[in-house]
Order: C-alpha cells, then structure tokens, then sequence
C-alpha cells in the first residue's frame, strides 16, 4: 500500500504541475482576495483590527481549500476511475488523496499567511502555536472536503452536495482553528490552547478514519 501511495501522490504532483493554471488560478485568488481585503476594511489606514485579521485570514484559506480540494474525484473521469480501481486499493486512493490535498492547503495557507503578514500586518505572537494550528487546520480540511468530494463525484449535482455535506464538518474544524489562533496572535501560553488543539487533532482523526472506513464502499459503487 505504501508504494501504491508514493505512486499515486507522484501522478498527482505530475498532473499538478502539467495543468499549472489551476495552480496558479488558486494562488491569484489567495492574492487577490489579501489585497481587496487591504483596500475595503480600512487595512490601508492601518486600522483593521485583530479579530477582524483572524476572521478574515480564515475565510479566506478555507475557499481556498474548498476551490483547490474540490477537484479532487470530479476532475477523474469514468475510465481513470475504473483504472485505478484495477491497479490500486480504495484505502491507497483516499490516503493518497488526503496527504496530497493537505500538502497544497497547507502552502496555500502558509502563502496566505506571507500575504497577509506582508499587506496587513503581521499580529500573531506565539508562531509555534500558529503555525501548528495552519498544520492541523489543513490536514482538518483537506480530509473533510476530500471525503465529501468522493461522495459528491458520484452525484450529478456536485457542487451543491458537497457544499452541504463539508458544512456540518468544516464547521467545528474552522471554529477550533479560529480560536487557537487568536490565542496564537494573543500570544497566551501554551497551556491555554492544549484543549483546542487536542480537540482539533481529534477531529481530524475522526475525518481521516471515516474516510478511509467508508471510503472502499463508495469506490466500489
């Protein structure tokens, strides 16, 4: 299984690099959206405030995740499916998946965090802690919206089901996210944030062992 992922993250990374106006079209979005958000807030006059920072970091990453992880299942048509049906195991597919989803999230939000720390600001006191939590966040949605991207592959109406199905997931992951990071730009000691990040590394967890449990009976449907 091991080589089977090594292989599938490799053709993921030659596809990536191949289609490079995905890419690129992701990292313009993250760029543009830093800098419309410097001009409308009133970031210009220096003015924006913390919380603002921290809200506004976050929504952004996340429709970031969502436009880069999206493509995961419905960018694969039928007979690529049905090929990897026949060379690889399902388990091999969705760890692939999500190692692969979470390594792009988490440079889309280590760029958006330069971005940020360039054109707004940079208020974040603890980095350790902040930086743990970019790691564990991405991980957080890269294996929610993975999932629910395989499931949305196989209804017509993709878009509309996996918005659906990721809100109720990615909702308690942003809210823990959010919180360890205010306490990050706070710069609270480590002892305060334990619980949260405990509680967001087990919800990961709980995503990735879902998946991976679920995930063989939808692929062979």
């Amino acid at each position: 299984m091991l080589q089977q992922i090594q292989t599938l993250i490799r053709k993921e990374l030659t596809l990536e690099w191949r289609q490079k106006y995905a890419l690129n079209g992701i990292l313009l979005y993250v760029v543009s959206a830093v800098f419309i958000t410097y001009l409308s807030v009133g970031a210009k006059q220096g003015n924006i405030a913390v919380t603002t920072w921290n809200a506004l970091y976050w929504i952004i990453i996340l429709f970031s995740a969502v436009n880069a992880v999206a493509k995961s299942f419905v960018q694969e048509h039928q007979g690529r499916q049905l090929y990897y049906y026949m060379i690889a195991s399902p388990e091999a597919i969705i760890i692939s998946k999500i190692l692969y989803n979470s390594l792009l999230t988490l440079v889309l939000a280590l760029l958006g965090y330069l971005v940020f720390s360039v054109i707004l600001g940079n208020p974040v006191q603890n980095q350790g802690i902040f930086v743990l939590n970019l790691v564990l966040g991405s991980l957080g949605f890269s294996a929610c919206l993975t999932m629910v991207s395989g499931i949305a592959s196989k209804a017509s109406n993709n878009a509309t089901l996996m918005a659906i199905l990721s809100f109720p997931i990615i909702i308690p992951i942003l809210l823990m996210a959010i919180r360890v990071s205010k306490n990050a730009i706070d710069g609270l000691d480590w002892s305060v944030s334990v619980d949260k990040v405990l509680t967001l590394l087990a919800i990961n967890v709980i995503v990735a062992v879902t998946a991976y449990i679920l995930f063989p009976y939808l692929w062979r449907s």
